[in-house]
């Protein structure tokens, strides 16, 4: 190639040099986003050596996705979820079917990246192909937000199971028109609230958006992160928004920062935008998770509303909140106070409806590289 002009090598220079940074960000023939090659590389490592707490949560993995191997789809055509507080009983039973694949779907994808069996790889994508042949659209009051905040799990295995060969290019296709036509299409409708509805919309969208390559609507959703974050977080440390909950307001706290989070990890994964440290009048996101982790263990002090709801270790396994956020903050902002409240119940795994951080000991989040 010649060049009439050191100005036209300096431009083409630097178009081919922002061409192989989008590539990279978005090289989908290995895993990235929520779990970056070098996460995985690192606890491939980690269990080869027999090292813990990452030998026993990787067990705690494979008794999950050997449970999953058992599990046929419950995938509907209509993802219809009415709202929670209306019509409690028939909102969870309806939000079941989407949970139980997408835990399912997750579990497996894992398994298969750190097993490489087919069996695993293979009832990962029975559920990504059995979602995306059957689910054209959701309804009512709740089936965006659950589909955000349930269905982040299926773009976690999807992310997963990219590189799989055997992933039928027709069905991966299938698959990529239901995330734009369906499941970015559910969290767009609620991107814009600000509240944990929102967070979990964002964190559906940049699931979404890593999957299919869309790196505008990343820098969308980032800028629509900057621009609320400290109007949802007060300067000390309590959730404007989720504190208004009642006896629930605890809760509602991690409810936000989890999606939070771990759209801030996938965004700084795929564009190296590291939002965990912005700080803004002495509020900042780990002021609110110190705060989050206070009032769990003192409820008493809890202004806003008497005798609130606490997570407890009651089945550690299964849906112990806010450990699970707990335990993927503590690389990220080192607390002596975060490793206390976790480690009696490590290797925790956080698998009741909502997956932002759902297998946490064994995938650590680390910003300055996976070392030994």
């Amino acid at each position: 190639m010649r060049f009439s002009s050191l100005r036209q090598f300096i431009k083409w220079s630097l178009v081919v040099y922002f061409s192989v940074i989008t590539v990279h960000c978005f090289a989908f023939d290995e895993p990235s986003g929520m779990h970056p090659k070098a996460q995985l590389d690192f606890v491939k490592q980690q269990i080869k050596a027999k090292k813990e707490p990452y030998l026993s949560a990787y067990n705690q993995l494979i008794q999950k996705a050997d449970s999953a191997l058992l599990v046929n789809h419950h995938a509907v055509e209509d993802f219809k979820v009415p709202g929670f507080y209306q019509q409690k009983q028939e909102h969870q039973g309806k939000s079941l079917a989407l949970q139980t694949d997408a835990f399912s779907a997750y579990s497996c994808a894992l398994a298969w990246q750190f097993t490489g069996k087919k069996v695993y790889a293979q009832k990962a994508l029975y559920f990504l192909n059995s979602w995306a042949g059957i689910n054209k659209t959701y309804s009512e009051l709740d089936g965006s937000l659950v589909m955000s905040y349930s269905g982040s799990a299926l773009l976690m295995a999807a992310e997963l199971m990219k590189p799989y060969k055997d992933w039928k290019p027709a069905d991966k296709d299938k698959f990529t028109g239901w995330v734009k036509n369906v499941f970015i299409h559910a969290a767009h409708s609620i991107r814009y609230r600000n509240n944990n509805s929102g967070d979990w919309a964002r964190l559906a969208t940049v699931l979404g958006d890593c999957f299919i390559g869309d790196t505008d609507d990343i820098k969308k959703t980032t800028a629509m992160i900057k621009a609320d974050l400290f109007n949802k977080i007060a300067p000390d440390g309590h959730m404007v928004e989720e504190v208004k909950r009642g006896a629930n307001g605890i809760w509602y706290a991690y409810f936000s920062l989890a999606p939070l989070t771990a759209s801030m990890w996938v965004i700084y994964n795929t564009t190296g935008d590291n939002m965990f440290m912005l700080e803004k009048d002495g509020a900042s996101v780990k002021k609110a998770i110190d705060y989050l982790l206070y009032y769990n263990q003192h409820p008493d002090e809890w202004t806003w509303f008497k005798n609130p709801n606490i997570g407890k270790s009651t089945n550690p396994a299964v849906d112990f909140w806010p450990a699970n956020l707990l335990e993927a903050m503590h690389f990220i902002y080192p607390n002596p106070e975060y490793d206390a409240y976790v480690s009696p119940h490590r290797p925790i795994v956080y698998a009741r409806h909502d997956f932002a951080w759902t297998f946490p000991t064994l995938l650590p989040v680390k910003l300055d590289g996976y070392k030994q």
